[in-house]
């Protein structure tokens, strides 16, 4: 992305299906500026990536609201507004007394005491005041403020599944009593007012409950690009008022039809709001999961306060059974965390000072005191959720197929449905011997009907059996399931690119350290030469190794420190890339590396060489350590193996997976971790720079290439990779170059990971292929004359619910991996 790109998020109002949001992605598209724009039907979100020197985000605002709907801005403001109880009151002068102070103070932009309830609620800038301070102040007049926040998140899925069902149920009420005196009027004894009564009660659901409908079919049009809701009102509204002409000539009433038709619509929307909200479920359980208080040392007290009051710095304590409150590291006590929500690891993990806990975990042994090192958007939860929200609101490639069909669907049918009308009234014999056919099977069909009333309901049925919702519901339904399925088990995922190309992937590719093996060396053999003393090896060696931030240097460093043995400073430090260090320390020259950093300095190695190979068979990193360019020591350090790696390629490998190792070791030390975990395609000797190249020869050998790493130094080979898979662990998840982060850091996770993907993938094609089904089956028996309209609207309303519902069942799936027991 270049400097000048932004991106902007935001919700949009008004889109009721998925020619809507096609819509609106076409204006955004049109705009000089914006490079890409994707408007997700399921979530109501857009996402547009825009180049700021060309386009501002009120022009972009602008645009949707052109297209007809409203986009919902979302600015992050300081101003913060709670309500808490004040203790110690006694009249109304109190409060005057209180409010007063407030006043008084920097930051607050308004404060109300409300005596009689013994409430305070203030509006104030959380960059200039915290609620402590404010506490503090209140408290010097002689009152008490609990610093507590009553405020609640507004449930936006909730509002919109309490507005749906009112209207749902208006409509209902209303077309069942029409429905009612209908029966009583055709089969019992003629209803006085007929007519008239039925036309009052469906102006209601017409013109009330329906409007929304009607209004979004007017906007469609105006921008010639008709939706949903064009369908159901041409389904609805003309049927209303034709029925309206029997006041003035003797026509067939349609007004039941019509009320009918659009009570099935409203069902079926609320059916399908209720489906969407339970869809994107695992977002509002991550965020029901955080603390809403948090207890702090302030001047030595403990103080209750908001999570959103705290900052940076402040000591947060927690007790045995609370949620640690927000990212922070432990400076005082130890304690066994509950981390599943973050990783899916039901079993507690062991944390000690100097660890790093995760917002939201719980703690359940231990007092601890820790230090706040992330708020806000900067915690682990908010990162999970913006990057659960990235995927729901990306596009799999095969959507954008199916978004195409879908902006030529709509316009198709009316056309359908017209040429349908004019038929029955042109060749009114051929469609009549049809229909008389037809109602030998199906009760519904009435071949007594006129031409021009047989026409006028089958064209009716053609609108509102025709359904673009299913299509465009299809792709992002799958996503907000399978990426809030992916979140409770620690894995993440980024795009739903990601997802279509995983099913494909011929090849792993998997970084050594810290991905196969922990990433934590320990010096494991020394072996010394020339009579030096081991304290001497560890001295010079832990003395210039110090400067360098490797893992394998770390490890003498630490064997350094667990001898007792001082290090001393070094002078004219140097990292030679892909072969060791050197520098200076009390005069003496120390190299320290492979066999490349011996051969450059002219150093003879070949006495030593069978303990180097010696060594690098029992999958050690064997250092030559030269002192004024003669060798006096080898040093041995191992990074032990990941117990779940054996397992995690072994099951690679029964997918029918290759597996493959990209190391900068030697070719014996990397064949014979290799050998340990059951990997057999080895690239040894590679540079940090070369790994990317390494991944290009591995997807002209292989095809479709994942490559796993930490995510930091494999970042450019990430990248490269068809998928990037990044090792996360704790707090360490946003790794931009990644499409898939594993939080727990286990490499069974891709395993699951792969699972996961091709039972999404699995659904999303399901779902395309049960809507396109749907539309290929009944519009053609429509189009004869063999389908009711209120059959269709049903039906219509029942297409868009299997395929939220059908993606909801991926809840079902299992993608766990079954461990078999393999020891290395």
């Amino acid at each position: 992305m270049k400097k000048t790109d932004n991106t902007l998020d935001f919700k949009i109002d008004g889109m009721t299906c998925s020619t809507c949001a096609n819509t609106v992605e076409k204006k955004l598209d049109s705009l000089e500026g914006v490079s890409i724009a994707n408007v997700n039907i399921a979530t109501e979100k857009g996402h547009v990536v825009f180049d700021s020197t060309k386009i501002d985000e009120s022009k972009i605002y602008a645009a949707v609201s052109e297209a007809g709907y409203k986009a919902v801005i979302n600015k992050e403001s300081s101003i913060e507004k709670v309500t808490m109880r004040v203790d110690n009151m006694t009249c109304s002068s109190c409060a005057i007394s209180i409010e007063k102070i407030l006043d008084t103070l920097e930051g607050v932009v308004s404060a109300n005491v409300n005596f009689a309830v013994e409430k305070v609620t203030i509006e104030y800038d959380k960059n200039q005041l915290r609620l402590v301070d404010i506490q503090n102040k209140v408290s010097e007049i002689g009152y008490e403020i609990k610093l507590e926040s009553t405020n609640e998140d507004v449930d936006e899925d909730e509002i919109k599944i309490k507005k749906a069902a009112k209207k749902m149920w208006i409509s209902i009420g209303l077309s069942t009593l029409i429905m009612i005196i209908m029966v009583v009027h055709m089969f019992i004894t003629p209803v006085p007012g007929y007519l008239a009564i039925t036309a009052i009660l469906g102006i209601p659901i017409i013109f009330g409950t329906g409007l929304h409908v009607h209004k979004g079919s007017f906007k469609a049009l105006r921008n010639w690009n008709p939706n949903m809701d064009v369908l159901v009102t041409l389904g609805s509204l003309p049927p209303y008022l034709i029925g309206l002409l029997g006041f003035f000539i003797p026509v067939t009433t349609f007004i039941e039809m019509a009320t009918t038709i659009m009570t099935f619509h409203l069902i079926g929307k609320y059916l399908e709001i209720r489906a969407k909200g339970r869809a994107s479920q695992a977002i509002k359980k991550l965020l029901e999961m955080g603390a809403k208080t948090a207890k702090v040392i302030i001047d030595g007290k403990e103080v209750e306060m908001p999570v959103s009051d705290l900052q940076v710095g402040d000591i947060m304590v927690v007790r045995p059974g609370e949620k640690v409150p927000t990212d922070g590291i432990i400076i005082e006590g130890k304690g066994l965390l509950d981390e599943s929500m973050a990783t899916g690891e039901s079993m507690p993990v062991k944390r000690v000072v100097g660890d790093e806990l995760i917002g939201a975990t719980i703690n359940k042994q231990g007092l601890l005191k820790v230090e706040v090192s992330k708020i806000g958007k900067d915690t682990f939860l908010s990162q999970v959720v913006k990057m659960m929200e990235e995927c729901q609101g990306s596009k799999v490639p095969i959507q954008e197929f199916a978004d195409r069909i879908t902006g030529y669907f709509v316009p198709a049918i009316m056309i359908i449905t017209l040429l349908t009308f004019i038929s029955f009234n042109l060749f009114p014999g051929f469609h009549l011997g049809i229909v008389e056919w037809g109602a030998r099977f199906l009760p519904w069909v009435n071949p007594d009907l006129s031409p021009l009333t047989l026409s006028f309901i089958t064209a009716t049925a053609v609108l509102v059996i025709s359904c673009p919702c299913a299509l465009g519901l299809g792709t992002p339904t799958a996503l907000m399931v399978g990426s809030g399925m992916g979140a409770e088990k620690g894995i993440l995922i980024r795009n739903g690119e990601a997802i279509q190309t995983f099913k494909s992937v011929t090849a792993v590719a998997f970084d050594k350290t810290g991905t196969i093996t922990k990433g934590k060396p320990e010096v494991t053999d020394i072996i010394s030469y020339n009579n030096t003393s081991n304290s001497d090896i560890l001295f010079y060696s832990a003395s210039v190794e110090h400067g360098s931030e490797h893992p394998l240097s770390n490890a003498i460093v630490e064997k350094a420190e667990i001898e007792g043995i001082k290090i001393d400073n070094v002078k004219d430090f140097e990292v030679i890339v892909g072969m060791g260090v050197k520098g200076t320390v009390k005069k003496q020259n120390v190299l320290i590396g492979n066999r490349k950093l011996m051969t450059t300095n002219d150093i003879e190695y070949s006495t030593i060489e069978s303990d180097l190979i010696k060594l690098e068979e029992e999958a050690k990193t064997a250092m030559i350590m030269a002192l004024e360019n003669k060798i006096v020591a080898v040093i041995a350090v191992a990074d032990p193996i990941k117990e779940e790696s054996a397992q995690a390629i072994e099951l690679l490998t029964k997918m029918g997976l290759t597996t493959v190792m990209i190391t900068g070791d030697n070719k014996r030390t990397a064949n014979a971790i290799g050998r340990k975990v059951g990997i057999t395609h080895v690239v040894a000797e590679v540079l940090p720079d070369g790994k990317v190249d390494e991944v290009k020869r591995l997807q002209e050998k292989f095809g479709t290439v994942a490559m796993v790493g930490d995510g930091i130094n494999d970042a450019p080979a990430l990248k490269q990779a068809n998928v990037g898979i990044a090792i996360g662990t704790g707090t360490d998840i946003a790794i931009e170059a990644a499409d898939v982060t594993l939080v727990r850091g286990e490499l069974t996770g891709i395993v699951s990971a792969i699972r996961l993907s091709r039972a999404i993938f699995r659904k999303i094609k399901e779902n395309y292929f049960w809507a396109w089904i749907y539309n290929a089956v009944f519009i053609p028996i429509a189009v004869i004359g063999l389908l009711h309209p209120l059959i269709g609207a049903a039906a219509m309303a029942m297409s868009s619910l299997n395929v939220v519902y059908n993606s909801l069942r991926l809840k079902k799936q299992d993608i766990e991996p079954k461990l078999v027991t393999r020891s290395v």
